[in-house]
Order: C-alpha cells, then sequence, then structure tokens
C-alpha cells in the first residue's frame, strides 16, 4: 500500500473535499498524514487524522483581514500578497519536515497551499493537485495582462524561496496529477485541458451532522429555499441576507426559507415562525435532499453540492473565484445571477420565482447532477492517485 500526504490550507472549504478522498484512501488501505497550519480544523472535520502542524497566517485575521469592500484586480492582488504567498512561505519548513517524517509515495496539494507542490518536486516526490475550486482552469486573467506578468513573477519568487528554482511546473498545476472535483458539463468547454486533467466531479461524503436540527419545521406543502453565503462572508453578508428576508416574506404562501446568519445580522425568529427559519448553521448535504432551490454567494463548494442534488441556484457572487462560479451556473443553464451588493429585495424575488418555477433551471441542474454522479467523486479521485504512485509503493 501506499502513503500519502495532504497538504492543505486552514480553510473548511478546501479541507472538506480532500477529507472524503482521505477516506477512500484509507479504506483501501492506504496510509495517510496531512499537513495544515490549523492541525485542530483538519481534526474536527478527518476525525482521527495524523497532522504534521505548520506555521502559516489565520485566514481573517491580522494582516489577512481584507477591507470587504475591494474586489476585482485589487481582491485578488490582497489574496496573493496577503495570505496565499506568506501561507507558502510559512508553510515549506512544516511540509518538508512533514516529508522527511512520513515519507509520503505522494503528495496530494490543495490549489491555494502552495507550498505542497513545490516542496515534493524539489524533493522529487510525485505530486498531484486538489482543485477545490474550478476557477482557475479558465483564463480569467486573459485581458488584464499586466496582473497576469504580476502573478507570474509572484510564482517565480515563490519558487526560488522554497522550491526547485530549476523546476517549471505551475504550483497550482501538477504535471502528474490535477484533480478537478466538477465536471465540463458545468465547468464549460473552454476549460484548460491536459491529460493530467481529470474531472471526477464533487467530493460528497458522509459529515458529521450536528444535532438539533428542527427537521419538522419543514412544511411539504410549499417550496423550500436555503440561503447561505459560506463560512467566510459573515462580515459583508447583513444587507444582502436583509433583501433576501423581506423577498421571502413576501412568498410566505408559497415559500419557506432557511437563512444561515452565523453573525445573527437578522436577529432571530420566533418558535411559531412557520415561514423563515434563521440558524447560524446547518446540516447543509442532509437539508439539500429538501430544498428546491438555493441563494448563495457562489462559493465552489455550495454550488457544487445543490448541484449534486439537481437544486437549482440564485448566485450572487461577493469576491475572488466565485464570479467565476457564478458564471458557470448561468452558463449551464442551472440558475440565475444577481449582484451581492446592489440587488434590491423585488429582483431577488423575481430571480428566486424563476429557478422555482421555469423549468428550464431545473432541468439544467438535473443534467449536471447525472454529470457529476457519472464522475466517480471520491471513488475516482482515490484511483488516479494510487495510479501516480511508483509501482514499488503499490
Amino acid at each position: 500500500m501506499s502513503r500519502f500526504l495532504f497538504v492543505v490550507p486552514p480553510l473548511v472549504g478546501h479541507i472538506n473535499p480532500a477529507v472524503g478522498v482521505a477516506a477512500e484512501l484509507s479504506q483501501r488501505g492506504h496510509e495517510l498524514a496531512w499537513a495544515c497550519a490549523d492541525p485542530g480544523l483538519v481534526r474536527q472535520l478527518a476525525g482521527d487524522a495524523v497532522v504534521f502542524p505548520c506555521a502559516g497566517p489565520v485566514p481573517g485575521t491580522g494582516d489577512g483581514v481584507r477591507p470587504p469592500e475591494i474586489r476585482g484586480p485589487e481582491a485578488l492582488k490582497f489574496l496573493w500578497e496577503r495570505f496565499l504567498v506568506p501561507l507558502a512561505d510559512d508553510m515549506a519548513p512544516g511540509v518538508e519536515a512533514a516529508v522527511r517524517d512520513f515519507r509520503p509515495d505522494v503528495v496530494v496539494a490543495d490549489q491555494q497551499a502552495l507550498a505542497g507542490g513545490l516542496v515534493a518536486e524539489r524533493l522529487g516526490i510525485p505530486w498531484a493537485t486538489s482543485a477545490t475550486t474550478s476557477a482557475e482552469f479558465t483564463d480569467v486573467l486573459a485581458g488584464m495582462p499586466k496582473v497576469a506578468d504580476w502573478l507570474d513573477g509572484v510564482l517565480q519568487g515563490l519558487r526560488g524561496r522554497i522550491g526547485d528554482p530549476s523546476g517549471t511546473a505551475d504550483p497550482r498545476f501538477s504535471p502528474h496529477l490535477v484533480l478537478g472535483f466538477s465536471t465540463r458539463e458545468l465547468v464549460g468547454s473552454d476549460a484548460m485541458t491536459g491529460e493530467q486533467i481529470r474531472w471526477v466531479g464533487p467530493s460528497i461524503a458522509p459529515r458529521p451532522t450536528p444535532p438539533g436540527f428542527p427537521w419538522d419545521w419543514l412544511d411539504p406543502s410549499r417550496a423550500t429555499v436555503l440561503v447561505t453565503l459560506g463560512t467566510a462572508n459573515t462580515d459583508v453578508g447583513a444587507r444582502f441576507l436583509t433583501e433576501c428576508l423581506s423577498a421571502l416574506r413576501v412568498r410566505a404562501d408559497r415559500v419557506q426559507a432557511v437563512i444561515v446568519d452565523p453573525g445573527g445580522a437578522l436577529g432571530e425568529t420566533t418558535a411559531d415562525d412557520k415561514d423563515v427559519l434563521i440558524v447560524p448553521s446547518v446540516p447543509q448535504l442532509p437539508l439539500l435532499e429538501r430544498v428546491d432551490a438555493v441563494v448563495c454567494h457562489a462559493g465552489h463548494n455550495t454550488v457544487c453540492e445543490a448541484l449534486w442534488h439537481g437544486v437549482p441556484l440564485v448566485v450572487a457572487p461577493i469576491r475572488d473565484d466565485q464570479p467565476v462560479v457564478a458564471g458557470q451556473v448561468t452558463g449551464a443553464g442551472a440558475g440565475v445571477r444577481v449582484r451581492f451588493g446592489r440587488v434590491p429585495a423585488v429582483k431577488l424575488g423575481l430571480a428566486l420565482d424563476a429557478v422555482l418555477h421555469e423549468p428550464g433551471y431545473r432541468a439544467a441542474a438535473g443534467r449536471i447532477r447525472t454529470a457529476f454522479r457519472a464522475a466517480g467523486g471520491t471513488g475516482a479521485a482515490a484511483s488516479h492517485l494510487e495510479r501516480i504512485a511508483p509501482l514499488e509503493a503499490r
């Protein structure tokens, strides 16, 4: 059997897909370990895991607190300069120590944990990229050559400090294997191609379900809508959630809603409110089995989990990869896009009516659901990883 070292950033949305693949590899008898700047977060999501600690910035703290108003190239520069580059520099010694201690046959590096690929390349270990968002597969910088040149310089600098200066691989795309947790039915025909790219669909694996969700509150006679902005947008979501609440209240005769509000921007609903349930968190996967539409920020995991269940979306991208993912949703016909910072309740309501009642959106979501489930998920990802392990380790 082989040994696989997963190198991940301290981000729930990037660890969760890897957890499902790691679980599949473990069931097949392989040995696993993790390297992360937040070992506690990995153990929380992956159970009794072997985790090698690494240094690294904590998202949303210190210099990583991003002003909510920045968008576009400015936001991209902030992401790289304040998080991705410091994370790579800080993680590199811990990743190298993990490699020397655990002696993996394959390193599985998240696309935002750049130290994984750079250290593996320098030490001569086969490595795979875990691409937990499909945004990097499209040339989003095609119209911004100066930004593209700047990013090339950033990556060259990282390689000179923590990688093999003579290496040539882009640390975001392993030459051995890139696991894309989506399919072309969603990503589109213009996505990057390459023999090493394998579209495996979403990594959907069982998660611990927190107790206490009031399942009997759901009314089967009305459509159910889930509103969520993920785990990293608490600071900017108050206005949007308020508009969603207004749009949903108007439709209470035919729609009920579950609104995820971890920051408490909307206050609390009373026990006898049968139209809107406001909670800090939800058991998302089992809840998606029972909802008719999702309103979200176009986060890759939320979008893919909704479409895995054939649920159409209203997407309101905020930053980072979300505009690209939102474009994939609308390009596939599986949802409607609205402007996060400006959309009023009236337009939100119309978008919601469209995905609930116009059959084309649900049909497109169902088509992607079929493609996702045919792609193989965690089992296919595990098989691809097994194939790049050295023969003597299999």
